[in-house]
Protein backbone atom coordinates (compact mmCIF):
# COMPACT_ATOMS: atom_id res chain seq x y z
CA UNK A 1 0.00 0.00 0.00
CA UNK A 2 1.44 3.44 -0.80
CA UNK A 3 0.39 6.21 1.31
CA UNK A 4 -0.17 9.43 -0.61
CA UNK A 5 -1.14 8.55 -4.17
CA UNK A 6 -4.65 10.48 -5.17
CA UNK A 7 -7.35 8.41 -7.03
CA UNK A 8 -9.78 10.29 -8.50
CA UNK A 9 -13.61 9.07 -8.14
CA UNK A 10 -13.40 8.55 -12.11
CA UNK A 11 -10.94 5.95 -11.16
CA UNK A 12 -11.16 2.81 -14.00
CA UNK A 13 -10.48 -0.62 -12.00
CA UNK A 14 -9.46 -2.68 -14.73
CA UNK A 15 -11.23 -6.16 -13.34
CA UNK A 16 -9.50 -9.27 -15.83
CA UNK A 17 -12.62 -11.02 -15.62
CA UNK A 18 -11.58 -13.18 -18.40
CA UNK A 19 -9.47 -15.43 -15.98
CA UNK A 20 -9.45 -19.23 -15.68
CA UNK A 21 -13.05 -19.12 -13.77
CA UNK A 22 -14.84 -17.48 -16.55
CA UNK A 23 -14.36 -20.77 -18.23
CA UNK A 24 -17.82 -22.58 -19.48
CA UNK A 25 -18.24 -25.01 -16.21
CA UNK A 26 -17.87 -21.16 -13.72
CA UNK A 27 -20.83 -19.87 -15.66
CA UNK A 28 -23.34 -18.32 -12.65
CA UNK A 29 -20.37 -19.75 -9.69
CA UNK A 30 -19.78 -18.58 -7.01
CA UNK A 31 -16.84 -16.52 -5.35
CA UNK A 32 -15.80 -19.82 -3.69
CA UNK A 33 -15.44 -21.49 -6.89
CA UNK A 34 -13.60 -18.70 -8.38
CA UNK A 35 -10.99 -19.22 -5.63
CA UNK A 36 -10.03 -23.17 -6.53
CA UNK A 37 -8.92 -21.66 -10.00
CA UNK A 38 -6.61 -18.67 -8.83
CA UNK A 39 -4.33 -17.46 -5.82
CA UNK A 40 -2.70 -14.24 -7.21
CA UNK A 41 -0.45 -12.22 -5.64
CA UNK A 42 -0.53 -8.39 -4.77
CA UNK A 43 1.72 -6.39 -7.22
CA UNK A 44 3.60 -3.09 -6.07
CA UNK A 45 1.57 0.02 -8.19
CA UNK A 46 3.80 0.55 -11.23
CA UNK A 47 4.60 3.76 -12.78
CA UNK A 48 2.78 2.47 -15.90
CA UNK A 49 -0.68 0.77 -16.46
CA UNK A 50 -0.28 -2.96 -16.28
CA UNK A 51 -0.97 -5.13 -18.75
CA UNK A 52 -3.99 -7.59 -18.09
CA UNK A 53 -3.68 -11.60 -18.47
CA UNK A 54 -6.53 -11.92 -20.77
CA UNK A 55 -6.55 -15.78 -22.29
CA UNK A 56 -9.02 -16.22 -25.07
CA UNK A 57 -12.02 -17.32 -23.24
CA UNK A 58 -15.33 -17.33 -25.76
CA UNK A 59 -16.93 -14.94 -28.41
CA UNK A 60 -16.34 -11.22 -27.79
CA UNK A 61 -19.37 -9.38 -26.43
CA UNK A 62 -19.51 -6.97 -29.83
CA UNK A 63 -20.31 -10.25 -31.64
CA UNK A 64 -22.54 -8.93 -34.74
CA UNK A 65 -26.01 -10.93 -34.93
CA UNK A 66 -24.94 -12.57 -38.20
CA UNK A 67 -24.95 -16.12 -39.16
CA UNK A 68 -21.63 -18.02 -38.09
CA UNK A 69 -19.14 -19.40 -40.24
CA UNK A 70 -20.27 -22.69 -41.13
CA UNK A 71 -23.82 -20.79 -42.05
CA UNK A 72 -25.53 -21.48 -38.74
CA UNK A 73 -26.67 -18.44 -35.97
CA UNK A 74 -26.80 -19.68 -32.48
CA UNK A 75 -30.21 -22.04 -32.36
CA UNK A 76 -33.08 -19.90 -32.25
CA UNK A 77 -36.50 -20.22 -32.63
CA UNK A 78 -35.97 -17.37 -35.48
CA UNK A 79 -36.01 -14.06 -35.55
CA UNK A 80 -35.71 -11.04 -37.49
CA UNK A 81 -32.40 -10.03 -38.66
CA UNK A 82 -30.42 -9.40 -41.41
CA UNK A 83 -28.74 -12.87 -42.76
CA UNK A 84 -30.79 -14.86 -40.92
CA UNK A 85 -34.39 -16.79 -41.84
CA UNK A 86 -37.45 -15.36 -40.33
CA UNK A 87 -38.93 -18.85 -39.92
CA UNK A 88 -39.44 -19.41 -36.41
CA UNK A 89 -41.10 -18.49 -33.45
CA UNK A 90 -40.19 -15.08 -32.61
CA UNK A 91 -40.58 -12.06 -34.62
CA UNK A 92 -39.08 -9.44 -32.71
CA UNK A 93 -36.73 -7.18 -34.20
CA UNK A 94 -33.07 -8.21 -32.77
CA UNK A 95 -31.69 -5.94 -35.11
CA UNK A 96 -32.84 -2.66 -33.93
CA UNK A 97 -31.57 -2.97 -30.27
CA UNK A 98 -28.10 -4.95 -31.93
CA UNK A 99 -25.72 -2.76 -29.51
CA UNK A 100 -28.05 -2.93 -26.30
CA UNK A 101 -27.80 -6.41 -26.37
CA UNK A 102 -24.05 -5.94 -27.12
CA UNK A 103 -23.80 -3.82 -23.85
CA UNK A 104 -26.35 -5.92 -21.79
CA UNK A 105 -23.59 -8.97 -22.58
CA UNK A 106 -20.90 -6.88 -21.27
CA UNK A 107 -22.82 -5.68 -17.98
CA UNK A 108 -24.13 -9.39 -17.41
CA UNK A 109 -20.56 -11.30 -18.06
CA UNK A 110 -20.26 -14.75 -17.15
CA UNK A 111 -19.22 -15.40 -13.36
CA UNK A 112 -19.80 -11.29 -12.89
CA UNK A 113 -23.53 -11.30 -13.64
CA UNK A 114 -24.53 -12.13 -9.66
CA UNK A 115 -22.50 -9.20 -8.21
CA UNK A 116 -23.37 -6.91 -10.48
CA UNK A 117 -27.19 -7.72 -10.66
CA UNK A 118 -29.14 -4.60 -8.55
CA UNK A 119 -27.20 -1.70 -9.86
CA UNK A 120 -25.73 -2.57 -13.64
CA UNK A 121 -26.80 -5.94 -15.08
CA UNK A 122 -30.37 -6.48 -14.64
CA UNK A 123 -31.11 -2.70 -15.21
CA UNK A 124 -29.70 -3.29 -18.13
CA UNK A 125 -31.52 -6.28 -19.18
CA UNK A 126 -34.54 -4.69 -18.36
CA UNK A 127 -34.11 -2.06 -20.05
CA UNK A 128 -32.95 -4.22 -23.14
CA UNK A 129 -36.37 -5.72 -23.20
CA UNK A 130 -38.38 -3.00 -23.27
CA UNK A 131 -36.54 -1.42 -25.98
CA UNK A 132 -36.91 -4.65 -27.97
CA UNK A 133 -40.72 -4.77 -27.50
CA UNK A 134 -41.09 -1.10 -28.28
CA UNK A 135 -38.91 -1.15 -31.76
CA UNK A 136 -40.48 -4.40 -32.49
CA UNK A 137 -44.07 -2.23 -32.29
CA UNK A 138 -43.70 0.05 -34.80
CA UNK A 139 -43.81 -3.00 -37.03
CA UNK A 140 -46.83 -4.84 -35.23
CA UNK A 141 -48.57 -2.48 -34.01
CA UNK A 142 -48.54 -4.00 -30.50
CA UNK A 143 -47.01 -3.10 -27.50
CA UNK A 144 -46.68 -6.43 -25.61
CA UNK A 145 -46.52 -10.11 -26.68
CA UNK A 146 -48.58 -13.43 -25.70
CA UNK A 147 -47.63 -15.67 -23.35
CA UNK A 148 -46.61 -18.69 -26.48
CA UNK A 149 -44.60 -15.76 -27.78
CA UNK A 150 -42.82 -14.24 -25.34
CA UNK A 151 -41.64 -17.74 -24.52
CA UNK A 152 -39.67 -18.24 -27.62
CA UNK A 153 -38.41 -15.19 -27.64
CA UNK A 154 -36.75 -14.45 -24.20
CA UNK A 155 -35.44 -17.43 -24.93
CA UNK A 156 -34.06 -16.41 -28.00
CA UNK A 157 -32.43 -13.05 -25.57
CA UNK A 158 -30.73 -15.18 -23.23
CA UNK A 159 -29.17 -17.73 -26.19
CA UNK A 160 -27.70 -14.13 -28.40
CA UNK A 161 -26.79 -13.00 -24.85
CA UNK A 162 -25.27 -16.05 -23.70
CA UNK A 163 -23.31 -16.66 -27.04
CA UNK A 164 -22.10 -13.09 -26.58
CA UNK A 165 -20.41 -14.29 -23.14
CA UNK A 166 -23.27 -13.32 -20.51
CA UNK A 167 -24.62 -15.41 -17.95
CA UNK A 168 -26.40 -18.23 -18.43
CA UNK A 169 -28.53 -17.87 -15.54
CA UNK A 170 -29.73 -14.47 -16.72
CA UNK A 171 -33.35 -14.95 -16.51
CA UNK A 172 -32.82 -16.17 -12.66
CA UNK A 173 -30.42 -13.80 -11.37
CA UNK A 174 -32.51 -10.85 -12.74
CA UNK A 175 -36.36 -13.08 -11.94
CA UNK A 176 -37.10 -12.27 -15.16
CA UNK A 177 -39.67 -14.20 -16.49
CA UNK A 178 -41.86 -14.68 -19.69
CA UNK A 179 -45.09 -12.94 -18.10
CA UNK A 180 -42.63 -10.19 -17.97
CA UNK A 181 -42.77 -9.67 -21.77
CA UNK A 182 -46.96 -9.66 -22.03
CA UNK A 183 -49.52 -6.92 -21.20
CA UNK A 184 -50.43 -8.89 -17.48
CA UNK A 185 -53.63 -7.74 -16.50
CA UNK A 186 -53.07 -4.04 -18.45
CA UNK A 187 -56.29 -4.16 -20.99
CA UNK A 188 -54.13 -2.04 -23.79
CA UNK A 189 -51.81 -3.18 -25.65
CA UNK A 190 -51.81 -1.75 -29.17
CA UNK A 191 -50.21 1.61 -30.12
CA UNK A 192 -53.23 2.99 -31.74
CA UNK A 193 -55.42 2.21 -28.41
CA UNK A 194 -53.04 3.57 -26.05
CA UNK A 195 -52.48 6.80 -28.72
CA UNK A 196 -56.24 7.44 -28.61
CA UNK A 197 -56.12 7.77 -24.71
CA UNK A 198 -52.86 9.05 -23.43
CA UNK A 199 -51.64 12.47 -24.15
CA UNK A 200 -48.43 11.34 -25.92
CA UNK A 201 -47.32 14.73 -26.63
CA UNK A 202 -47.36 15.89 -22.94
CA UNK A 203 -45.83 12.23 -21.92
CA UNK A 204 -42.87 12.78 -24.94
CA UNK A 205 -42.14 16.35 -23.44
CA UNK A 206 -41.80 14.97 -20.07
CA UNK A 207 -39.44 11.85 -20.54
CA UNK A 208 -37.64 12.35 -23.80
CA UNK A 209 -34.69 13.40 -22.16
CA UNK A 210 -34.28 13.47 -18.25
CA UNK A 211 -31.74 14.29 -15.83
CA UNK A 212 -30.60 11.32 -14.01
CA UNK A 213 -30.49 13.34 -10.70
CA UNK A 214 -33.09 15.72 -10.80
CA UNK A 215 -35.77 13.15 -11.99
CA UNK A 216 -35.74 11.64 -9.06
CA UNK A 217 -36.22 14.37 -7.00
CA UNK A 218 -39.10 15.94 -8.66
CA UNK A 219 -40.49 13.41 -10.52
CA UNK A 220 -41.54 14.53 -13.84
CA UNK A 221 -41.55 11.53 -16.10
CA UNK A 222 -42.63 9.47 -13.22
CA UNK A 223 -45.68 11.25 -12.76
CA UNK A 224 -46.17 11.54 -16.47
CA UNK A 225 -45.56 7.94 -17.06
CA UNK A 226 -48.18 7.40 -13.73
CA UNK A 227 -50.59 9.47 -14.92
CA UNK A 228 -50.38 7.46 -18.37
CA UNK A 229 -50.41 4.33 -17.23
CA UNK A 230 -53.37 5.22 -14.86
CA UNK A 231 -55.57 6.57 -17.91
CA UNK A 232 -55.00 3.20 -19.88
CA UNK A 233 -55.78 0.88 -17.20
CA UNK A 234 -59.21 3.05 -15.78
CA UNK A 235 -60.55 3.80 -19.01
CA UNK A 236 -59.06 7.05 -19.34
CA UNK A 237 -59.75 8.54 -16.14
CA UNK A 238 -56.45 10.06 -13.99
CA UNK A 239 -58.27 11.68 -11.35
CA UNK A 240 -58.98 9.46 -8.92
CA UNK A 241 -57.18 9.42 -5.88
CA UNK A 242 -55.35 6.49 -4.23
CA UNK A 243 -57.52 6.11 -1.50
CA UNK A 244 -60.24 5.65 -4.47
CA UNK A 245 -58.37 3.27 -6.55
CA UNK A 246 -58.67 -0.69 -5.85
CA UNK A 247 -55.85 -3.09 -5.51
CA UNK A 248 -56.96 -4.83 -8.58
CA UNK A 249 -56.82 -1.55 -10.16
CA UNK A 250 -53.52 -0.27 -8.53
CA UNK A 251 -51.95 -3.44 -10.24
CA UNK A 252 -53.14 -2.70 -13.36
CA UNK A 253 -52.03 0.34 -13.88
CA UNK A 254 -48.36 -0.79 -12.25
CA UNK A 255 -48.99 -3.35 -15.40
CA UNK A 256 -49.76 -0.77 -17.75
CA UNK A 257 -46.50 1.31 -16.41
CA UNK A 258 -44.71 -1.49 -18.50
CA UNK A 259 -47.03 -0.65 -21.61
CA UNK A 260 -45.74 3.02 -21.37
CA UNK A 261 -42.34 2.40 -20.93
CA UNK A 262 -42.18 0.23 -24.30
CA UNK A 263 -44.29 2.97 -26.13
CA UNK A 264 -42.16 5.68 -25.19
CA UNK A 265 -38.93 3.13 -26.13
CA UNK A 266 -41.04 2.98 -29.36
CA UNK A 267 -40.49 6.61 -29.84
CA UNK A 268 -36.69 7.44 -28.82
CA UNK A 269 -33.89 5.76 -31.11
CA UNK A 270 -32.37 2.69 -28.52
CA UNK A 271 -30.02 4.62 -27.11
CA UNK A 272 -32.44 7.57 -25.91
CA UNK A 273 -34.63 5.42 -24.68
CA UNK A 274 -32.03 3.14 -22.88
CA UNK A 275 -30.41 6.10 -21.42
CA UNK A 276 -33.93 7.28 -19.45
CA UNK A 277 -35.21 3.85 -18.62
CA UNK A 278 -31.39 3.35 -17.03
CA UNK A 279 -32.37 6.77 -15.33
CA UNK A 280 -35.68 6.03 -14.06
CA UNK A 281 -34.60 2.75 -12.67
CA UNK A 282 -31.92 4.13 -11.10
CA UNK A 283 -34.07 6.35 -9.13
CA UNK A 284 -35.26 3.17 -7.56
CA UNK A 285 -32.12 1.30 -6.83
CA UNK A 286 -30.77 4.09 -4.85
CA UNK A 287 -33.89 4.93 -2.60
CA UNK A 288 -33.07 1.76 -0.23
CA UNK A 289 -30.59 -0.77 0.86
CA UNK A 290 -30.59 -4.34 -1.03
CA UNK A 291 -28.05 -6.30 0.77
CA UNK A 292 -29.79 -8.90 3.40
CA UNK A 293 -28.41 -8.74 6.73
CA UNK A 294 -27.31 -11.49 8.84
CA UNK A 295 -28.72 -12.08 12.45
CA UNK A 296 -27.05 -9.15 14.68
CA UNK A 297 -27.11 -11.12 17.78
CA UNK A 298 -23.54 -11.67 18.57
CA UNK A 299 -23.14 -8.18 17.14
CA UNK A 300 -25.46 -6.75 20.30
CA UNK A 301 -24.18 -9.22 22.69
CA UNK A 302 -20.76 -7.55 22.42
CA UNK A 303 -21.76 -3.77 21.87
CA UNK A 304 -25.15 -3.32 23.43
CA UNK A 305 -25.28 -1.33 26.57
CA UNK A 306 -22.46 -0.34 28.13
CA UNK A 307 -19.50 -2.05 25.99
CA UNK A 308 -17.20 -3.60 28.22
CA UNK A 309 -14.79 -4.69 25.18
CA UNK A 310 -14.31 -2.74 22.58
CA UNK A 311 -11.89 -5.02 21.03
CA UNK A 312 -14.39 -7.76 21.53
CA UNK A 313 -17.03 -5.26 19.83
CA UNK A 314 -15.21 -4.77 16.76
CA UNK A 315 -13.74 -8.10 16.27
CA UNK A 316 -18.43 -8.97 16.00
CA UNK A 317 -18.66 -6.06 14.06
CA UNK A 318 -15.72 -6.76 11.76
CA UNK A 319 -16.89 -10.53 11.38
CA UNK A 320 -20.77 -9.39 10.82
CA UNK A 321 -19.20 -6.78 7.99
CA UNK A 322 -17.06 -9.80 6.24
CA UNK A 323 -20.85 -11.31 5.42
CA UNK A 324 -22.12 -7.96 3.94
CA UNK A 325 -18.83 -7.78 1.69
CA UNK A 326 -19.86 -11.37 -0.20
CA UNK A 327 -22.95 -10.58 -1.35
CA UNK A 328 -23.01 -7.80 -4.23
CA UNK A 329 -21.41 -4.24 -5.50
CA UNK A 330 -23.74 -1.48 -4.57
CA UNK A 331 -23.53 2.24 -5.00
CA UNK A 332 -22.26 5.00 -2.92
CA UNK A 333 -25.84 6.22 -1.90
CA UNK A 334 -26.81 2.48 -1.83
CA UNK A 335 -24.02 1.83 0.91
CA UNK A 336 -24.91 4.99 3.02
CA UNK A 337 -28.49 3.58 2.99
CA UNK A 338 -26.89 0.11 4.14
CA UNK A 339 -25.39 2.12 6.88
CA UNK A 340 -28.22 3.60 8.51
CA UNK A 341 -30.53 0.90 8.06
CA UNK A 342 -27.83 -1.21 9.87
CA UNK A 343 -27.34 1.40 12.39
CA UNK A 344 -31.19 1.83 13.33
CA UNK A 345 -31.50 -2.04 13.60
CA UNK A 346 -28.59 -2.17 15.94
CA UNK A 347 -29.99 0.68 18.11
CA UNK A 348 -33.38 -0.77 18.13
CA UNK A 349 -31.63 -3.96 19.67
CA UNK A 350 -30.13 -1.52 22.36
CA UNK A 351 -26.68 -0.79 20.66
CA UNK A 352 -26.36 3.03 21.74
CA UNK A 353 -22.99 3.73 20.84
CA UNK A 354 -21.92 4.84 17.53
CA UNK A 355 -19.74 1.97 16.74
CA UNK A 356 -19.44 2.73 13.30
CA UNK A 357 -17.04 5.58 14.73
CA UNK A 358 -15.61 3.12 17.64
CA UNK A 359 -14.69 0.11 15.31
CA UNK A 360 -13.73 2.62 12.22
CA UNK A 361 -16.20 1.57 9.83
CA UNK A 362 -16.21 3.66 6.58
CA UNK A 363 -19.13 2.87 3.59
CA UNK A 364 -16.73 0.54 1.84
CA UNK A 365 -17.72 -2.04 4.12
CA UNK A 366 -21.04 -2.24 2.81
CA UNK A 367 -20.02 -3.10 -0.86
CA UNK A 368 -18.48 -6.46 -1.96
CA UNK A 369 -14.89 -7.36 -1.31
CA UNK A 370 -12.43 -6.04 0.87
CA UNK A 371 -10.62 -2.74 -0.45
CA UNK A 372 -14.42 -1.08 -0.89
CA UNK A 373 -15.61 -0.85 -4.93
CA UNK A 374 -18.57 1.24 -4.86
CA UNK A 375 -20.07 1.96 -7.94
CA UNK A 376 -21.43 5.23 -9.19
CA UNK A 377 -24.40 6.40 -7.99
CA UNK A 378 -25.58 7.52 -11.57
CA UNK A 379 -26.47 4.87 -13.94
CA UNK A 380 -22.92 3.00 -15.20
CA UNK A 381 -22.07 0.10 -17.56
CA UNK A 382 -19.45 -1.88 -17.61
CA UNK A 383 -17.00 -1.76 -21.12
CA UNK A 384 -15.32 -4.46 -22.94
CA UNK A 385 -12.16 -3.78 -24.91
CA UNK A 386 -10.05 -6.11 -26.46
CA UNK A 387 -7.01 -5.38 -25.10
CA UNK A 388 -7.85 -4.99 -21.79
CA UNK A 389 -10.84 -6.80 -21.27
CA UNK A 390 -13.89 -5.94 -19.20
CA UNK A 391 -13.65 -3.14 -16.99
CA UNK A 392 -16.17 -0.84 -15.11
CA UNK A 393 -15.99 2.30 -12.77
CA UNK A 394 -15.78 2.61 -9.21
CA UNK A 395 -16.25 5.41 -6.81
CA UNK A 396 -13.30 4.40 -4.40
CA UNK A 397 -15.42 6.43 -1.35
CA UNK A 398 -13.45 4.39 1.27
CA UNK A 399 -12.30 7.17 3.30
CA UNK A 400 -16.20 8.02 3.95
CA UNK A 401 -17.09 7.27 7.24
CA UNK A 402 -20.34 5.33 7.26
CA UNK A 403 -23.12 7.26 9.39
CA UNK A 404 -24.43 6.35 12.74
CA UNK A 405 -28.09 7.39 11.91
CA UNK A 406 -29.79 9.58 14.00
CA UNK A 407 -33.12 8.47 16.12
CA UNK A 408 -34.90 10.83 13.82
CA UNK A 409 -32.91 9.83 10.59
CA UNK A 410 -34.22 8.43 7.51
CA UNK A 411 -32.78 6.85 4.72
CA UNK A 412 -30.52 9.21 2.51
CA UNK A 413 -32.13 11.48 0.36
CA UNK A 414 -30.96 10.74 -3.54
CA UNK A 415 -31.99 15.00 -4.20
CA UNK A 416 -28.60 15.71 -2.66
CA UNK A 417 -26.53 16.79 -6.10
CA UNK A 418 -23.36 16.56 -3.64
CA UNK A 419 -23.29 13.20 -3.66
CA UNK A 420 -22.81 13.12 -7.32
CA UNK A 421 -19.95 16.36 -7.59
CA UNK A 422 -17.40 15.48 -4.67
CA UNK A 423 -14.01 14.23 -5.70
CA UNK A 424 -12.50 11.38 -3.31
CA UNK A 425 -9.12 11.46 -1.95
CA UNK A 426 -7.86 7.75 -2.04
CA UNK A 427 -4.87 7.14 0.30
CA UNK A 428 -3.45 3.62 -1.80
CA UNK A 429 -3.17 2.88 -5.53
CA UNK A 430 -4.63 -0.59 -6.70
CA UNK A 431 -3.63 -2.29 -9.38
CA UNK A 432 -4.74 -5.12 -12.01
CA UNK A 433 -3.69 -8.01 -9.19
CA UNK A 434 -4.88 -6.06 -6.19
CA UNK A 435 -8.43 -5.71 -7.45
CA UNK A 436 -8.55 -9.60 -8.33
CA UNK A 437 -7.27 -10.39 -5.34
CA UNK A 438 -10.16 -8.52 -3.77
CA UNK A 439 -12.22 -10.96 -5.80
CA UNK A 440 -10.66 -13.86 -4.43
CA UNK A 441 -10.17 -12.91 -0.66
Amino acid sequence: MREGVVVSSGLVLQFTLLLFFCFSKCQGGSLGEIKAFMAPHISPAPSENPQPFLPVLGPSPMMPLTPLADGNAPALSGFKVLLVNNKGLCKLNFSAVDNLLSITATDCWTSFAPYLANVVCCPQFDATLVNLIGQSSKDTGMLALNLTHSKHCLSDVQKILTSRGANVKLQKICSIRAVNLTEASCPVISTDSFESIVDSSRLLLACRKIDHVNECCEQVCQNAISDAAQKIALNGMSSLSEAAISPAQLSQIDDCKNIVLRWLASKLDPPSANTVLRGLTNCKINKACPLVFPNITHVVEECGEVIQNQTACCKAMEIYVSKLQQQSFITNVQALNCAAFLGMKLQKANVSKNIYNLCHINIKAFSLQEYGCLLPSLPSDATYDKTTGVSFVCDLNDNIAAPWPSLSSKYVSFCNRSLYNQKWKVPFSITIMSVIQMLLL
